[in-house]
Order: C-alpha cells, then structure tokens, then sequence
C-alpha cells in the first residue's frame, strides 16, 4: 500500500516537473527571393530552418544566418542574429539576442527578429550597414535585447 503510494507521488511529481520545462519555438522567415536560412547550434549541430525548431530546455549559443551566392559566385553569409537562450540560477528563464556586425560579419539585406509568445513588440530591425542597434564591437554585450517572459518564442526574418 505505501509503495502504491509513492508510486503515485514520484509518477504524480514527474509529471509536473515535464510540465514545467521550459520551451522555446525559433522560427526562421525568408523573404529574399535567394538563399537559404541556416539555424546552427553551440556545438556545430544545424536545425532544419524550413520548419520551427523546438527547443525543451536551454537552447544555448545560437546562431542564424541567410546563406547565398551572389551574382559574381561567391558564397556569402549575410547579417547573424545571435539568439542565446539561457536559463537562471534562480530558474527564471531569459533569451537574449542581437544582430552582430562584429567582423568577419557584414551586412548584406535587411535582417530582423521578434519575440512572440511573450514580450510581444519587442526586437530588432537591420536595414543597414549603419544600424545602431547592432553589435559592431565584441564589447557591446549592451546591445542584446533580453526578455525575461517564459517559455518565450522567437522569429528571425531575413529581407523584412
């Protein structure tokens, strides 16, 4: 009967600790005409950028970019936004972000991103070489844009 008991409870516990594991939707959104978007992890892993990635957990160091040819041939990477989803030690759950021109980043079209699903309204648009908002310094760490709502969604879109 007590083992039937704590059966439960540890069945009954499990369940709320999967419940509350946090979630984070990335989506990619290409309007260039050209190209394709490319979703790379920390450890050199890559996601498939024609679907929404899900991430339960931390999805730590990741980069996006619109990979191209231009018309002289040469393979071009344009405009990075840095998504970095990190989870507390006090386990409030925040992502940050920005668009980095900190080369060997350039910029070559117009890139942005948004939260969704929380911190609706809030992001970054790049319509040029001379957007302010960018990190063009590896010592602009002011230049992420953070949100501290949970389970917090993010769309990155290329040519916006």
């Amino acid at each position: 009967m007590a083992s039937s008991i704590l059966m439960l409870i540890t069945a009954a516990l499990l369940m709320k600790l999967v419940h509350a594991q946090e979630t984070h939707y990335v989506s990619l959104v290409n309007n260039c005409g050209q190209g394709y978007p490319v979703l790379g992890g920390l450890y050199g892993e890559f996601y498939n950028a024609s679907e929404t990635s899900l991430f339960k957990g931390p999805a730590w160091g990741l980069i996006a970019y619109l990979q191209y040819t231009d018309n002289n041939g040469m393979h071009l990477a344009a405009f990075y936004a840095r998504p970095m989803v990190l989870s507390l030690l006090d386990r409030k759950q925040r992502i940050s972000v920005d668009i980095t021109l900190v080369p060997p980043h350039e910029f070559s079209v117009t890139t942005g991103f948004g939260y969704y699903g929380g911190c609706d309204g809030s992001g970054l648009d790049c319509t040029s070489a001379d957007c302010i908002e960018a990190k063009h310094d590896s010592s602009q760490g002011d230049r992420q844009i953070a949100c501290t709502a949970p389970n917090v969604n993010l769309a990155i879109t290329f040519c916006d």
